[in-house]
């Protein structure tokens, strides 16, 4: 489709605020991993720890410039308010233009670092030319060290891609939607091939700096937590193989590369979606999977009504799922499968997993592995690990673990310390979900009003406490495999 646009001449001002409006959109700008020191003659500084965050009112992140280089799109995605065939306002930055804006934002402590995508601006080559501009101005000319995260368009030549992968930090390339089929029915201009294609690059010239990335992360999981030792890949961060250009050394993206997907505009189930984040996580050894809840805003019968919606409940609980296939040691078949294909509205996915199996439960925090105290609703990495060491200088009890951090409200119904239970519990599916639902997390008030059907029973209901006291508040020993 072919637009005549003719427009005057807009202030710098004016194009700042629709690009800047235009990629609120694009959730994938988090900053962690990348280390660049000032050497006292340029500005800015790139910090493995990331960068300082602000925050919007709707909950994202603003800590970064975030802004299109162009909103001026040849492409006709169904689910994109830029796409060729919307009568939106169009601006494009020009390379100095950017240049600018990044440098005196920086100057006055509004920013500390660039997160820079653009809409495809007559072809994928052109507009990553464009972008390489900007980040060669940025590095060379104005010698900004600082933290930046470009989007690569899918289709652009692989030598550009190489480029940019040496002066951006990290890069991210967009898989749109989680199946081929959905990419098919609503962004018919991209193909799976054309997005994996960058990403496998990226990999590639990632794992050339890396070796012992490969091994590690198609390794079983590791618990690490017990040893405490480094992950695998921080001895090689001294010695990757770099580009040099004059003194200095650039590194192949240093803090890797992330992707996104749309969340409701297909209809996908969770355990689709899981599904392909594990496997991005293991083939493409991916920093990131973000999610974005689709916002319905065009009038196309593919998709949601504008005014449905958005599924942000259902992006949250994506997001808890996605902690656990990094950190926890979870696989996506344990969390969902053909059966139940969408997570429960009313528990996080742990908890909803532990709930449905009882049978591994309580386990005792005195004598439990690592990888199972990580299964625990309530303890999380940094509570398994101080457990682990606590451990072998005494025995914990229960008020030992509300020290050391861990959210005994939650956790008291599936662990024993010293054979004993906090109090004593029933291990019953029903019982244990209907005073967890007490708790009162925070949902949708809709949902709070389903959830009133429970009746929220307190710790000492549907059982005969005489027949526990009886038993001196034991329960038997559990044997941790």
């Amino acid at each position: 489709m072919e637009r005549i646009s003719v427009q005057r001449p807009m202030t710098l001002q004016e194009k700042l605020e629709i690009l800047a409006d235009a990629a609120k959109y694009d959730v994938s700008c988090t900053s962690s991993g990348s280390e660049r020191k000032n050497s006292g003659l340029g500005m800015g500084n790139g910090h493995r720890s990331g960068i300082c965050h602000a925050f919007a009112g709707d909950g994202r992140c603003i800590s970064l410039l975030k802004i299109l280089m162009s909103n001026d799109c040849c492409y006709d995605c169904r689910y994109c308010m830029n796409r060729i065939s919307n009568d939106v306002p169009r601006a494009t930055f020009s390379p100095e233009e950017i240049c600018t804006l990044t440098v005196e934002f920086y100057r006055r402590n509004y920013i500390e670092g660039l997160f820079l995508s653009s809409g495809v601006l007559h072809t994928p080559d052109y507009t990553m030319e464009r972008m390489y501009e900007v980040l060669a101005l940025l590095r060379r000319k104005y010698h900004f060290c600082g933290y930046i995260h470009v989007k690569l368009i899918p289709g652009a030549n692989a030598q550009l891609v190489d480029d940019i992968g040496f002066l951006a930090d990290r890069v991210s390339c967009n898989l749109e939607l989680p199946t081929a089929e959905g990419l098919k029915k609503l962004a018919p201009a991209k193909t799976r091939t054309r997005i994996l294609t960058p990403m496998r690059q990226i990999q590639k010239g990632i794992e050339k700096q890396h070796p012992a990335v490969r091994a590690y992360r198609e390794s079983e999981f590791v618990p690490w937590g017990e040893t405490l030792t480094p992950a695998p890949w921080d001895r090689y961060d001294k010695t990757p193989q770099v580009r040099r250009s004059g003194q200095q050394e650039r590194l192949f993206v240093p803090a890797g590369q992330s992707t996104q997907m749309i969340i409701g505009a297909t209809p996908e189930s969770d355990y689709q979606i899981i599904s392909v984040t594990e496997s991005l996580y293991q083939r493409f050894h991916m920093k990131r999977v973000f999610y974005s809840a689709y916002v319905p805003l065009n009038e196309d019968p593919h998709l949601p009504a504008p005014g449905t919606r958005p599924p942000l409940l259902r992006e949250h609980r994506l997001y808890q799922a996605d902690w656990l296939l990094r950190f926890y040691g979870f696989k996506a078949e344990e969390l969902l499968d053909e059966q139940r294909p969408n997570f429960n509205v009313f528990f996080d996915p742990k908890c909803d997993w532990a709930l449905r199996h009882l049978d591994m439960f309580p386990v005792e925090v005195n004598k439990a592995g690592y990888r199972t105290l990580l299964r625990v609703p309530g303890v999380g990495v940094t509570g398994a690990r101080r457990i682990c060491r606590a451990r072998k200088f005494a025995k914990l009890t229960f008020d030992d673990l509300q020290k050391l951090g861990i959210v005994l409200k939650r956790a008291l119904y599936f662990i024993t310390c010293q054979g004993r239970m906090m109090y004593p519990t029933k291990i019953d599916e029903d019982y244990i979900a209907r005073n967890l639902l007490s708790l009162n997390e925070k949902l949708p008030s809709h949902l709070k009003d389903a959830g009133e059907s429970y009746r929220q029973l307190s710790l000492f209901d549907d059982f005969h406490l005489t027949d526990m006291e009886e038993t001196a508040h034991t329960v038997p020993e559990v044997t941790v495999i």
